[in-house]
C-alpha cells in the first residue's frame, strides 16, 4: 500500500502532499490542469527516466517522495538495504534543473536500479494510452505470459539466452562455411609458399657465409695474379728472394761459431729463409686453389638470388621470410582443422537448436493453458462492464522461433453476437478497448498485492459503460490499492477518497495545488465533472445520487 506521496517542484506544482486511503482513490481536474505530473511522480519512484523540463521554473530541483509498506518479501529481498526494525519502505528521486537525478531507498542513496528493483512488487502503472498497446502483438503476448504466473518470466529469460546463443552459433557456422569455400585455395597457396621456402633453406648464417664467398670469387683473377706473383717472386732463379737469401746465408755459415752476437743474427736469417719458402708454398697453392672454385660462383649467385627473390615477397629480410614460413605451417593447420571445426559448431548448433524447442514447447504449453482461463476470466469482468453478449478468445498460431519464443498471440473479440471474432486491432472501439484492458488488468493482476494505478484508463466511454467501469475498478480496489487518474463523475464516484488537481494562472506563474476532497467538496466537483454550474440543483442531486449509489 502506498499511504504517501509527496511532490515539490515538479513542473506545474510547487508542492503537493497526497495521504492515501486503502481502496479505491481517484484523481481529478480540468484537462490541462496537471493530472498527469503525478503519474510522471510515480513513474519517477519506479525508476523511470527523468525527462528534460520537469523541474518547476525558478526551482533548483524536483523532489519525488513515496511512503509504503514493508512487505515481508521485499524486505528479504532488500537485505541490508533497510533496517531490521523498519515497517515502512520510503522510496525517493531528487532531479536537479541540470537534469542529474538522486535516488534513496529509506533515507539512504541508492541507485535507480535499486529504486526500480524495489518498487517492482509494490507499484503496477498503467499509462494513459495502455489500451491503445493492446493492438499490439508484443503487448498481447506479454499479457498472457504475466497470467502465466512467476516462473513464465524465469523460462522466457532461459529461452532468450539459448535463442541468442543458437543466433550467435549461427553466425558462426556461416562464416565457418564461408571460410571452407575459399579453403582449397588458401591452403594450396600457403602448400605452394611453404615448399618454395622450405626448398630453398634460407640461414641467416649461410647468408653471410655465401655473400663473403661471391665477393671473393668476384675478384678471382686478381687474387689468382697476386698469389703466384708473390711466389714466383720469391722462388725466382735470379733476383727471386729465396735465392738471394740462400746466397747471404753461405756468407754467414762461413763465419758460424766465431762470434756469438752474429750466430744469433744468423739464426734468425736461416729462419727468415725457411718461412720464405714456406710462403711461397703457401702463395702458390692458394692461387692453384682459385682455379678449382672458379666454377662454384655460378651456385653461390643463384642461391643468394633465389633468397633475394623470397625476400622481395616476405618482408626483406632471411628472418621475415622464416617467419612467414611459420606463419603459413600455423595457418595451414588451422585450416587443416577447418573441417573438424565445422562438423563440431553443427553438432553445438544443433544440440542448441533442440534445447530452444523444448524451452519453447514449455512457453508454449503455459501459454496455451493461461490463454484458455484468462480468456474465460475477461468474458466473465466484461459481462461486468456492460459488454454482457461481447465474445473473447486468445488465438495462439505457431511461426519461427523468435526471442519470445514460437507463439504469435493474437486477442480476438465479438463485441455483439452473431458478429464473427476479429483481431481486437480491427473490431473493438476506444470504450471497448478501454474494458478489455481493464478485464485483462483484473484478471492478471488477481493474485498480486501491487498497488494499481491507472492514468485514465476509463477513456473513451460513458454513461452506463462508465458506471460499470467505476463499479469494476471499486471491486479490484477491493482487496488493494488502486489509484485512478479519471475525467468521469461514475468513476469518480466510487472512490474511498477523492483528491482535486487545480490550477491558477497570475501575470507571473502558473501553479496546480492537489486538495484532498471533504464529502461536500466530493460532491461539488462531481458536478463539476458532469458539467454544470455549482449551483445547478438537478446536476447537484445527481451526484449526490452518484455517491449514494456508490
Amino acid at each position: 500500500m502506498l499511504h504517501e506521496l509527496r511532490v515539490e517542484n515538479l513542473l506545474l506544482i510547487e508542492r503537493a502532499e497526497l495521504r492515501l486511503a486503502p481502496g479505491l482513490n481517484v484523481l481529478t481536474g480540468e484537462t490541462g490542469a496537471g493530472k498527469t505530473v503525478l503519474a510522471h511522480a510515480l513513474d519517477l519512484l519506479l525508476g523511470g527516466r527523468a525527462r528534460s523540463g520537469i523541474v518547476r521554473p525558478g526551482a533548483a530541483e524536483a523532489y519525488v517522495e513515496g511512503v509504503f509498506d514493508l512487505p515481508d518479501g521485499l524486505r528479504a529481498l532488500l537485505g541490508d538495504r533497510v533496517a531490521p526494525d523498519a515497517d515502512e519502505l520510503v522510496l525517493a528521486r531528487r532531479v536537479s534543473s541540470e537534469g542529474r537525478t538522486r535516488a534513496y531507498l529509506n533515507g539512504r542513496s541508492a541507485s535507480v536500479a535499486d529504486l526500480r528493483e524495489a518498487a517492482e512488487g509494490l507499484i503496477a502503472f498503467y499509462g494513459q494510452h495502455e489500451h491503445r498497446k493492446l493492438t499490439l502483438a508484443s503487448s498481447q503476448l506479454e499479457l498472457l505470459d504475466g497470467a502465466c504466473g512467476p516462473e513464465q518470466a524465469a523460462r522466457r529469460e532461459r529461452y532468450a539466452t539459448l535463442h541468442l546463443r543458437v543466433r550467435e552459433l549461427e553466425g558462426s557456422l556461416d562464416a565457418l562455411r564461408e571460410r571452407a569455400g575459399a579453403r582449397d585455395r588458401e591452403l594450396d597457396l600457403l602448400q605452394f609458399e611453404l615448399a618454395e621456402i622450405e626448398a630453398a633453406e634460407p640461414s641467416e648464417s649461410e647468408e653471410a657465409e655465401l655473400t663473403a664467398r661471391r665477393d671473393r670469387l668476384r675478384h678471382v683473377e686478381a687474387l689468382r695474379g697476386a698469389a703466384l706473383g708473390a711466389a714466383e717472386a720469391v722462388v725466382a732463379d735470379e733476383g727471386g728472394v729465396a735465392t738471394v737469401l740462400s746466397r747471404a746465408g753461405v756468407l754467414l755459415d762461413g763465419v758460424d761459431g766465431v762470434d756469438p752476437a752474429l750466430d744469433g743474427l744468423a739464426g734468425r736469417w736461416r729462419a727468415l729463409a725457411i718461412e720464405a719458402d714456406d710462403l711461397a708454398g703457401d702463395l702458390r697453392s692458394y692461387g692453384e686453389g682459385l682455379d678449382a672454385e672458379d666454377d662454384g660462383l655460378d651456385v653461390i649467385e643463384e642461391r643468394l638470388a633465389a633468397w633475394d627473390r623470397l625476400k622481395r615477397k616476405h618482408g626483406g629480410t632471411i628472418a621475415s621470410v622464416l617467419a612467414y614460413a611459420a606463419e603459413c605451417r600455423g595457418r595451414i593447420a588451422e585450416l587443416d582443422r577447418a573441417e573438424e571445426a565445422l562438423e563440431e559448431a553443427q553438432a553445438e548448433l544443433g544440440q542448441a537448436i533442440a534445447a530452444r524447442a523444448a524451452l519453447a514447447k514449455d512457453l508454449h504449453k503455459a501459454r496455451a493453458k493461461a490463454a484458455k482461463t484468462l480468456a474465460v476470466e475477461v468474458r466473465a469482468r466484461l459481462a461486468d462492464l456492460a459488454m454482457e453478449a461481447a465474445s473473447f478468445t486468445i488465438d495462439l498460431e505457431a511461426r519461427d522461433a523468435g526471442p519470445t519464443g514460437i507463439d504469435a498471440v493474437e486477442f480476438l473479440i465479438s463485441p455483439n453476437p452473431g458478429v464473427p471474432a476479429a483481431p481486437l486491432r480491427e473490431t473493438a472501439s476506444g470504450g471497448e478497448l478501454s474494458r478489455v484492458m481493464l478485464s485483462l488488468l483484473g484478471a492478471a493482476n488477481a493474485t498480486s498485492d501491487a498497488v494499481l494505478v491507472f492514468d485514465e484508463i476509463d477513456a473513451g466511454i460513458g454513461g452506463h459503460t462508465a458506471r460499470a467501469v467505476g463499479e469494476r475498478l471499486r471491486t479490484l480496489a477491493g482487496g488493494r490499492q488502486v489509484v485512478c487518474i479519471t475525467h468521469l463523475p461514475q468513476v469518480a464516484s466510487m472512490a474511498t477518497r477523492h483528491f482535486s488537481i487545480a490550477k491558477s494562472t497570475n501575470n507571473s506563474s502558473t501553479l496546480t495545488t492537489v486538495t484532498e476532497l471533504a464529502e461536500k467538496q466530493v460532491v461539488t466537483e462531481l458536478v463539476r465533472m458532469l458539467g454544470a454550474p455549482a449551483d445547478d440543483v438537478a446536476a447537484r442531486r445527481h451526484a449526490k445520487e452518484l455517491r449514494k449509489a456508490a
